[in-house]
């Protein structure tokens, strides 16, 4: 059974980063698709950032050149780092996983919990 549990959200400042973690379990990252997604209150999930399982990467443009994901398959974690964030980029963040390539759409069979990430101006 896959599982994933997310770690590394926090309280920023406007300008500053953070990075995510997602460590997996049940199952090996290198084998699936995997994305990060946020939901801010009152407001749909959306797709931040997707990872084949051959390294291509998908961003939302409003992440592009600030966001990066990445996985570390040794320690079975994908990560998600944040820079130059902003306001707007206040959210709960999840991780998800699936055999299925579903790129920045939220259809992945596996989510974790999530992780609030908030950035004050």
């Amino acid at each position: 059974q896959v599982q994933l549990m997310e770690s590394g959200g926090g309280s920023v400042q406007s300008g500053g980063s953070l990075r995510l973690s997602c460590a997996a379990s049940g199952y090996a990252v290198s084998g699936y698709f995997m994305g990060w997604f946020r939901q801010a209150p009152g407001k749909e999930r959306e797709g931040v950032a997707a990872l084949g399982s051959y390294g291509s990467t998908t961003y939302a443009d409003s992440v592009k050149g600030r966001f990066t994901i990445s996985r570390d398959n040794d320690k079975n974690t994908l990560y998600l780092q944040m820079t130059s964030l902003k306001s707007e980029d206040t959210a709960m963040y999840y991780c998800a996983a699936d055999r299925v390539n579903w790129l920045l759409h939220p259809l992945y069979k596996s989510w974790g919990q999530g992780t609030q990430v908030t950035v004050s101006s």
